[in-house]
């Protein structure tokens, strides 16, 4: 990952999120948690969207093995955050995805990230209860390959 603060170029996917009152906390700052909430939601929402399917019941379904986060600057309320994606990796039974979390106009504070987080899918095998890790689903690699920046 890149050290700096990324810009919103280096972003492929994009959707944008509310705030809300309860996400702040006691020094009013938006709470860890939150953060990985809205990044497990944007990617799980893109692959809902970009398979044209209920990812829950295909063969094979993407678990968290990873999943951490730079802070950068704070996300605050009101203001709607825009979110970021970009395929950083895409293995044989893994995709690593980085989301950007962006605030502000495009053209000053908001053109770089006030935090970034990476995202670790690895596809296992939904109907065996060990389930061994397997390669990802044709359906899921179409739907991220466009999300690969080179």
């Amino acid at each position: 990952m890149p050290a700096e603060r990324p810009p919103r170029s280096a972003y492929v996917f994009w959707e944008t999120h509310t705030t809300r009152w309860a996400d702040i906390d006691v020094y009013g700052h938006m709470n860890n948690a939150r953060y990985f909430e809205l990044i497990d939601t944007v990617v799980n929402n893109h692959l809902l969207h970009a398979t044209g399917t209920d990812i829950r019941h295909l063969p094979a379904i993407g678990v968290v093995a990873e999943v951490s986060c730079r802070y950068f600057a704070e996300v605050t309320y009101p203001e709607p955050v825009d979110l970021g994606v970009v395929v950083e990796r895409l293995g044989r039974s893994s995709v690593v995805y980085r989301v950007g979390l962006f605030q502000g106009d495009v053209s000053s504070a908001g053109a770089t990230a006030r935090a970034e987080g990476r995202f670790v899918h690895v596809y296992v095998d939904n109907h065996d209860p060990a389930r061994p890790v397997v390669p990802l689903p044709d359906v899921v690699r179409d739907a991220v390959a466009p999300l690969v920046r080179d």
